[in-house]
This record gives structure tokens, sequence and C-alpha cells, in this order.
């Protein structure tokens, strides 16, 4: 087993990866996605793109991230966070810049935009990794806290990017957005994000440390990805909150033509985006909080059928409507909390970035046919109202394989936080007792006080 001498590292508060994990993200893939519309007809003006070819740029880009979030996977519980996220950022950065520079060559313009998921995708899961191995009686109001701050950027990006297209164009803006981007992720990242006992050998992981003249393992609880995937808990974690997204997805893609369709102007429709992304952040926050004290198969399915209270008053007049869609944006913030939460649970945290990675990119790809479904039953059906029952059907049954996964096996240790943000080498004796003992009698961990 390779061991390695640790250094002494300054004491700084774990809330600190949060900050950084989440800033740093902040300015990552979600700059780009979230900004994309602003865009199409400045490049449309002046390039002769289709609007189905800029547009399309987000499917490319999720391709992208999709591909590599299976490579990620396969790296992010093999070496240091910042080995990933740092050339990650930096790539994803270069990737951005490129679409400014593209000739006016359709196929030539996806290429960059490819890339920018592709390594965009090394961006986000290290992140989350680092977050969860600091935090156990907080993990899911911690993962909220540092999705709330990505969310904020996916907010305001809008804003700058708006900014900048109407004063130095198009090309110029996406330069400066990556200028921004690299920035402020490296340094977030270089100062703040580091897991929890991570140590290394220039990058790659060891398993052990030694401290004192004596061994400490650095092992665990969880199972392999191998182990994870023959679970049924592995399956309806994916299928029940992949469900959800699906639904949520397609309402928020097709939001604005929707409530237009219902007689809301175009100005209100659009509205209704910003009270859904306001609300997926209070969902974020409060969801952390609410998720960590009540158990996830019991909130889980509550919060995933609460949208289909906000479908049947997704009507005009407006303040109804955005009462509706504050309600399914809540919803939407604290369905982002489980995933997290739910794999350390019920598959550990031995392979966490290795499953999360899988998990991601199946639901990013799954996502893709809520906005399919809804699109081709307006196009069939001439209305989106007969597509709505059949939402809600979707969302019972994801709550339903939420509901029926039984009892963590991996439940909170009593008093971990405040021991790993006093000595992150004693929580890991902790945790490594809890690995032997899980395999010892057939991976059921039990809950460990820890004075």
């Amino acid at each position: 087993m390779s061991t390695v001498t640790p250094r002494a590292s300054k004491p700084r508060s774990p809330w600190w990866v949060v900050v950084g994990g989440g800033t740093a993200n902040a300015v990552g893939p979600p700059m780009y996605l979230a900004t994309i519309g602003l865009f199409v007809l400045p490049i449309v003006e002046e390039t002769g793109f289709s609007r189905t070819t800029v547009t399309g740029a987000f499917s490319v880009a999720a391709v992208g991230m999709a591909i590599g979030l299976i490579i990620v996977a396969q790296l992010v519980d093999r070496f240091a966070a910042r080995y990933i996220l740092v050339p990650g950022f930096v790539l994803f950065a270069a990737s951005m810049a490129l679409v400014g520079l593209v000739p006016p060559i359709e196929w030539v313009y996806l290429i960059p935009c490819f890339f920018v998921g592709f390594f965009g995708a090394g961006t986000a899961v290290p992140a989350t990794r680092a977050v969860v191995s600091w935090f156990d009686n907080n993990r899911a109001l911690a993962v909220g806290v540092a999705t709330g701050l990505i969310g904020l950027g996916s907010a305001l990006a809008p804003l700058l990017a708006g900014a900048l297209i109407e004063n130095v164009g198009w090309r110029m803006t996406y330069g400066v957005m990556a200028l921004i981007s690299v920035l402020v992720s490296v340094t977030m990242v270089t100062l703040f994000v580091r897991a929890r006992a991570e140590r290394h050998v220039r990058g790659r992981l060891v398993q052990e440390t030694r401290v004192e003249g004596r061994d400490v393992s650095l092992e665990l609880p969880g199972l392999t990805v191998g182990e994870a995937v023959r679970t049924r808990q592995f399956w309806a974690i994916a299928f029940g909150l992949g469900l959800a997204g699906v639904v949520v997805y397609g309402l928020q893609v097709h939001l604005v033509p929707m409530m237009t369709d219902r007689g809301l102007t175009a100005e209100q429709a659009g509205s209704l985006l910003v009270v859904f992304g306001l609300a997926s952040l209070v969902g974020r926050v409060a969801g952390g909080l609410i998720v960590d004290r009540v158990h996830a198969s019991v909130i889980g399915p509550i919060v995933m059928i609460a949208p289909i209270a906000g479908m049947f008053f997704l009507q005009p007049p407006f303040s109804s409507a955005a009462v509706a869609v504050a309600f399914i944006g809540i919803a939407f913030g604290i369905e982002g909390d489980l995933l997290a939460l739910l794999i350390s649970r019920y598959l550990g945290t031995r392979y966490f970035g290795r499953i999360l990675g899988v998990v991601q990119a199946a639901f990013l790809l799954g996502t893709a046919f809520g906005p399919l479904l809804l699109g081709l039953g307006y196009d069939l059906l001439g209305s989106y109202d007969p597509v709505i029952p059949v939402l809600m059907v979707i969302l019972v049954v994801g709550a339903i394989l939420i509901a029926t996964l039984g009892r963590y096996v991996y439940p909170a240790v009593s008093g971990f936080d405040q021991l790993a943000a006093r000595d992150e080498l004693a929580a890991s004796v902790v945790l490594s007792d809890i690995a032997e003992s899980s395999d010892t009698h057939g991976g059921s961990a039990r809950t460990r006080v820890h004075g």
C-alpha cells in the first residue's frame, strides 16, 4: 500500500472549501450554458448561421460534457482535486475563448462548443467530492450552498454577457468571459479547494499516510462501482432522480412558450424564468438544512411530487403562475441536494466521484428527453395540456423509487463535522474503522460516535 508523510497544512474552516468550489464553478460551464440565448441573434446576424445551429451548441456541449464525465469519473478518486480542477478550468476557458475566434463555418463553430462541455466536465465532480469529504452531519447543506453559488453565477452571467455583447461584440465577449473564468476559478481552487485528508504523490492519491511514527489508513467506507451497479439502490437513485429531472428540465425549457400560449405576455413569461431561478437557489440552501435532518426516503418523495401541485396552478394571472413556478423551483433546488447525499448514504464515499460522474453523465443525457417530450406533444397534439398528466405520472414513479430505498447503509457519523474541522486525520481513523467493519459485516455500516 502506498504511503506518504504529510506536510503540515494551515488550519482552515471546511466551509472555505464550499465557498471556493462553489465560486469556481459559478464561472465555469454554467457561465457558457446560461448565456447561449443571448448570443443567438448576434451570431446569426454576423455569420448567417441558422438559429438551430447556434442553439444546437447547447446540445453539442451537453454531449461533450457527458463524454467528459465518463472519463473524469475514472480519475476523480485517483488524483488530488486540484490536479483535475485546474487543468479542467483552464482548458474550459480556452475552449470558450475559441468560440469567439471561429470562422463563419457551421461545423467549425460547433467544435469548440463540444470541448467547452468536454473539458467543463472536469470542474464539478472533483469539487463536489472535495466538499463531501469534509462534511457528514451537514453534507446536504454544504452541497446546497455550493450549488447555490453556482446557481447565483448562472443568474448573473446573462447580465454580464448582455452588457459585454452590447459594448464589445459577441466575439470579444467570449474572450472576456473566458478570462474572468480562468482567473476566478484557478484562484479559488488554488486557495481553498482540497479534499479532507488528501495525501498524494505527484497528484496520485495514496490510501495510507504516516503520522508521528504510525500508519493512518485513508480508506473510505463504500462500494466499488461494480458493486454499486449491482445494487437496487443505485438504479432507484439514478432513475428516480432522473425522472424528476426529465419533468423539471422539460418544464423549464418550454415554460415561456407554454405560458404565452396560456395568455401571459412574452415579458411576463420570461420573468417566470427569473422566479424559477431564484426559487431554486432558495430550495438548494433550505433543502440542505431539511435533507440533513429528515430521512431522504421521506422528504425525497414529498419534494418530487410537489411540482404536481404547481402544475395545477400554472395558469394566468401572472401572480398565480409565479407562485406555481416558485413551488416547482424550490422543489427542483431541493432535488439538487439529494443526488450527492443519496449516493454517499447508500453507496458510500470510497468511489463517490466515479459513481457520481457516471450517474451525472446518464442524468445529463436523460434530461434531454424532457424538452423533447413536451416539444413532440405540442407538435403532434397542438397543445402542451395533454402532456401534463404524463409528466405527473413520471414524477409519481420517480417518487416511489426514492421512497423504497430503505434505511441508510452509511448513516452520518455523530460529531464528524466538528472532528474533521479539528483533526482531519482523526476523522480518517473513524472512517477507516467503518470501512473495515462494513467489509467484515457484508457492507452494512452503523453510525459511529466520536467524542
